[in-house]
């Protein structure tokens, strides 16, 4: 059996066409693997909503990612400030229970005007890094003017007026990653893709181009950034 059969026998059952979105995380790390896999997003013409680390962004990416959203549908947000661990113990956070709504709201300001003044404006969405942060995280970016929030779906709402929770369904990396966007596409709704280009080697950047043909090939298939 092809191994993307459980996705084609999904779409062959939905009763309505499949509303998708794709997510990369971590821009700012893993460059030349970044390049690659925009490289297969232009390829299909496939919108990709980027998430881009604010303190690990350097002039040379910002003015490259600037470049490609002139010639392929590339969409640009914040993921976290510096995307560094401050929980003692258990699970990562950046912006975890450790840290005061006061200092998580410094952090994702100062994220912000750094992005700012790489990229010029930018799409009002905010992922946390690791997926993870606390309610004090969306009141942070309430009053920052953030719209979006985008984590897994496993997590809980935080249920914040005007902020909207665009969540993932599916990480492409982990290993059961087509058994979920196939369950995904059944269960009905948006279904979220997230990439994380630093952690795909030559293989699972031929298995991505294998997905995207596939979605793209598909009339079925509705692709849209995130705010689309």
């Amino acid at each position: 059996m092809h191994w993307l059969d459980p996705v084609t026998a999904a779409l062959d059952a939905a009763p309505a066409p499949v509303d998708v979105f794709f997510r990369d995380d971590d821009a700012g790390w893993g460059n030349d693997r970044l390049r690659a896999l925009l490289d297969v997003f232009a390829h299909h013409d496939l919108p990709v909503d980027l998430a881009v680390i604010p303190a690990a962004l350097d002039p040379r990416l910002a003015t490259e990612l600037l470049s490609r959203t002139q010639t392929q549908p590339l969409h640009l947000h914040q993921h976290g400030y510096t995307h560094d661990n401050h929980e003692l113990d258990g699970r990562k956070h950046e912006f975890g229970p450790r840290r005061s709504r006061d200092e998580q709201q410094s952090d994702i300001a100062s994220g912000a005007a750094r992005l700012n003044d790489l990229l010029g404006p930018t799409e009002p969405i905010f992922t946390p890094p690791w997926n993870r942060c606390t309610a004090d995280t969306g009141h942070a970016l309430r009053a920052l003017g953030f719209q979006v929030l985008s984590r897994e779906s496993r997590a809980e709402p935080l249920g914040i007026d005007g902020l909207d929770e665009i969540p993932i369904s599916v990480d492409w990396v982990k290993a059961d990653a087509v058994e979920r966007l196939a369950r995904a596409i059944t269960n009905g709704g948006r279904t979220g893709v997230m990439f994380h280009h630093a952690e795909m080697d030559a293989d699972e950047l031929a298995r991505a181009d294998e997905l995207l043909a596939l979605l793209a090939g598909d009339d079925r298939v509705r692709a849209a950034p995130i705010l689309g």
